[in-house]
C-alpha cells in the first residue's frame, strides 16, 4: 500500500506521459546550454592562461583579479547581475544568454588558474632549450610547454567542468526553461511531484556520460604519462 502510494505520488503514468514532452524540451536546452558552456569557458581560460605567461604585468593583475573575484562569486549571483541588472545598463539579455554567458565565465576563471598552474609547472630548462634552438617564445609555449601542461591539467579541469556544468539548473531562477525549470513548472501545474522524477531521470541521463567520458579521459592520459 505504501509503495502503491510512493510510485502514484512521485511517478504517475498519466501525469508522466503528459508532461515527459516539456521535460524533454528541457534536456534539449540543458544539452545545448552545457555544451557552450564547456566551450567558451574552456577556451576562454586558455587563451586568458597564455596571456598571463608572457608576463606582462598590468594585464596579469587584470587576470588575476578576474579570476579571483569569478571564483570568489556564486554563480547564481553572476546570473542574478547579467539578467536583472545588465538592461539598466543597455544590455538586455535572454535567460539563456545569461546563464550560458556567467557559467562561462566562472569556468574560464577556474580552468585559468587550472592551466596556469599546468604551464608554470613545466621546468624552466624544457622552455631555455626550446628558445635555444631557434624557436620563438610563441612556437615554444605551443609547441613544448602546452601540450605537457594540457596533459597534467585533464584531471582537475575535467571536475571542475562537470561541476559547474551542473550548474545549468541555475537557470531555472531566471525562468530559463531548462530541465528543473520544466520539471519544476510541470510539476506546479499538475500537482503532483511526477514531473520531478522524471526531471531527475534526465539529469541523470545527461550527466553520467558526462562523468563516464570525463573518467576515459583522465585514464586515457594518466596511461600515456
Amino acid at each position: 500500500m505504501e509503495l502503491d502510494r510512493l510510485a502514484f505520488t512521485f511517478f504517475n503514468p498519466e501525469i508522466a506521459r503528459e508532461y515527459w514532452p516539456d521535460i524533454a524540451k528541457g534536456f534539449v536546452v540543458t544539452l545545448e546550454l552545457g555544451l557552450a558552456t564547456i566551450a567558451t569557458g574552456l577556451a576562454l581560460g586558455l587563451a586568458l592562461a597564455l596571456v598571463r605567461s608572457f608576463q606582462m604585468r598590468v594585464i596579469n593583475w587584470v587576470i588575476v583579479l578576474f579570476a579571483d573575484a569569478l571564483r570568489a562569486l556564486p554563480p547564481l549571483m553572476v546570473i542574478i547581475i547579467l539578467f536583472f541588472a545588465f538592461p539598466y545598463a543597455g544590455l538586455p539579455m535572454s535567460a539563456f544568454t545569461a546563464t550560458w554567458l556567467s557559467l562561462s565565465l566562472v569556468l574560464a576563471a577556474f580552468s585559468e588558474e587550472i592551466f596556469w598552474a599546468g604551464i608554470v609547472s613545466i621546468p624552466r630548462g624544457q622552455y631555455e632549450a626550446s628558445r635555444s634552438t631557434g624557436m620563438s617564445a610563441w612556437q615554444t609555449l605551443v609547441n613544448v610547454i602546452l601540450p605537457q601542461a594540457v596533459r597534467i591539467t585533464i584531471p582537475p579541469l575535467t571536475n571542475r567542468t562537470i561541476a559547474i556544468t551542473k550548474g545549468t539548473a541555475l537557470g531555472s531562477v531566471v525562468a530559463l526553461a531548462e530541465i528543473l525549470g520544466s520539471a519544476h513548472s510541470a510539476s506546479s501545474l499538475a500537482g503532483n511531484p511526477t514531473p520531478l522524477t522524471l526531471g531527475a531521470i534526465a539529469y541523470l541521463l545527461l550527466f553520467i556520460p558526462f562523468v563516464l567520458f570525463g573518467r576515459w579521459v583522465e585514464t586515457r592520459f594518466a596511461w600515456k604519462q
